[in-house]
């Protein structure tokens, strides 16, 4: 038969299961444009930037078991998504990633958009194919999409040239879409040495990932189990309910708040399922890992980074805890958890409490407004938070409940994830409540895609909190300077941001009206309005992972330099330089 690249790309998606394409269209890709405006099942979507784009098709693959595509044109439409491209590759997302290419076979130099797009996704995705014959475009795809689910997920890059997508070629039979099988071995043995070191120790614990996301309900069973308190990394939060009694909260070094610190005191047995102990994970590794460690994780390459482990096991999160906790029910290793559930609810009870009772009261207080959140959302909403203060702020006081999905730029740390990313929740869980928070300076970087919100009846709720700084780094500032170098911020006009959007808009000023205008968000957000809720909020008390982090810093920093920074700090405040 004889068909358009263009056509096969489109034949290979369908197969493939591809609900959404993200992008904006150009030259080079009209023609699969064209293919997609006429599929049955695929929707493709106009976005604001290519940027925001890809932040949609991670947020898609990170709230279902869909997977995310991303259309560009080649060049400047690539590096544009590059940024989100980068942020699902270090925070394990899969992701297709489909652009045009220049022409092959027109024998012509300096074409538009002529640059080494190869080289330039290697180092960011997982696997990069140029497609140059027409037989290759569905086996091509099929295997790209392969290779971003198998494994530890990750993005994927597929480059059709103009000429291929554009013209028709001669093909022979088209292959079935024959699935892929996402099961691991469990090494048995390695199972039964970690069994070992769990019935020794007199206190276990446990640290939860990313890559445990899907195993909810094995992470619980080993905790009541075993009695073991149990901590997620920021990426993991929603890994285990932060309702169950043994939930310490994210982290346990000296960045964790002070239920999960406590709570992993004298920890000598640690089980770390799904994560690669990465530095925003740790507190900057400040976490206190013990000889005793039990690490499971999909990615063999991760095991002795950072923390050798005594045991590793290279296996699907779920899995591997299936055969560990059916091993430990074997040997009848059971513990009593009572007490420690008890003083966990109580520090985290009273750090709340402090929390609250503190800061700025002309202001909005953030534990305040998120405890409003929490008990005005729905216990299954998706949470989507910016990278910034407001992140940790989200982290230490929204607590992700059972059925909650908490996802947020991790280790790339992109600003401007949130507002994107709320919309590709909310396309792949059209049912459920998504609520984005963003600070006022990663709301400049991609606000604008509220309008692909509006455009396609989408009712998210954007917390907008609005402090007129680049607080984090502001306050990182503040301390050794004395001064707020280019983190400072214009004032902006909200409101006119979310008419412009077709948005709707809302304020918050002081604590008082925190959830009267939460309920009138929630109720225009149900009916397909996006909602953007200008919050005056209060970052005049830092989090514990902020404390954490700064401190944590210092003590590593040697004597003379904090002698200088320390001497250049005091001599600006003496002299109000």
């Amino acid at each position: 038969m004889n068909r358009t690249g263009a056509w096969l790309a489109r034949f290979a998606l369908e197969q493939l299961g591809i609900r959404y394409v993200f992008g904006i269209p150009g030259v080079h890709t009209t023609e699969l444009y064209d293919e997609l405006a006429q599929s049955p099942s695929i929707e493709p979507l106009l976005v604001t930037h290519e940027c925001g784009g890809g932040f949609m098709a991670d947020a898609i693959a990170r709230t279902s078991p869909q997977l995310g595509a991303l259309l560009v044109v080649p060049g400047a439409g690539l590096t544009h998504a590059a940024s989100a491209i980068g942020e699902a590759y270090l925070d394990g997302v899969p992701m297709l990633v489909l652009s045009g290419g220049i022409r092959h076979h027109g024998g012509r130099a300096y074409q538009l958009h002529d640059i080494d797009q190869q080289a330039l996704m290697r180092p960011i995705t997982k696997g990069c194919w140029r497609i140059e014959r027409h037989n290759d475009v569905v086996p091509t795809i099929y295997r790209a999409y392969r290779e971003a689910v198998t494994g530890r997920p990750g993005p994927v890059y597929v480059e059709l040239p103009v000429d291929v997508m554009l013209f028709s070629g001669e093909v022979g039979a088209l292959p079935e879409w024959p699935g892929v099988s996402l099961e691991t071995p469990v090494d048995q043995a390695a199972i039964e040495q970690a069994c070992e070191l769990i019935a020794k120790a007199r206190r276990p614990g446990l640290f939860i990932g990313w890559g445990a996301r899907h195993a909810q309900a094995e992470l619980v069973a080993l905790a009541e189990m075993i009695g073991a308190p149990a901590a997620t990394t920021l990426q993991g939060l929603s890994s285990f309910p932060a309702d169950h009694p043994l939930h310490a909260g994210m982290g346990f070094g000296l960045a964790a708040a002070p239920a999960a610190q406590n709570a992993f005191k004298d920890c000598d047995c640690l089980i770390a399922i799904g994560t690669r102990f990465s530095e925003v994970g740790t507190g900057s590794y400040s976490v206190e890992v013990p000889a005793a460690l039990v690490h499971i994780d999909i990615d063999p390459e991760v095991f002795d980074k950072n923390f050798p482990a005594a045991v590793k096991i290279a296996a699907d999160a779920r899995q591997a805890l299936a055969a560990l906790n059916a091993a430990l029910g074997r040997r009848g290793t059971v513990r009593d958890p009572g007490k420690l559930a008890a003083r966990i609810a109580g520090d985290k009870a009273a750090y709340v409490r402090e929390y609250r009772r503190g800061g700025d009261r002309s202001r909005v207080n953030p534990a305040r407004l998120l405890g409003a959140v929490d008990r005005l959302w729905s216990r299954d909403a998706i949470v989507v938070a910016d990278d910034g203060n407001h992140t940790f702020l989200t982290a230490e006081f929204l607590p992700m409940c059972a059925g909650r999905r908490f996802i947020s730029p991790t280790d790339f740390n992109c600003m401007g994830y949130a507002v994107p990313a709320a919309i590709g929740a909310k396309l792949a869980n059209p049912a459920r409540e998504v609520v984005a928070v963003v600070g006022d300076g990663a709301f400049l970087m991609t606000g604008t895609e509220l309008l692909t919100a509006a455009a396609n009846g989408l009712g998210i709720v954007v917390l907008v909190f609005n402090d007129g700084e680049l607080a984090q780094i502001a306050q990182a500032q503040q301390l050794p300077y004395n001064r707020k170098t280019c983190t400072v911020l214009k004032p902006q006009d909200l409101a006119a941001a979310a008419a412009a959007t077709h948005s709707r808009y809302l304020a918050i000023d002081s604590d008082d009206s925190v959830d009267c205008v939460l309920d009138v968000a929630r109720t225009e957000a149900a009916r397909g309005t996006p909602v953007l809720v200008n919050v005056r909020i209060d970052y005049s008390q830092k989090t514990a992972f902020t404390k954490g982090i700064i401190a944590v810093n210092r003590k590593r920093m040697a004597a003379r330099e904090q002698l200088r920074i320390g001497a250049r700090a005091l001599t600006r405040h003496v002299v109000g330089a």
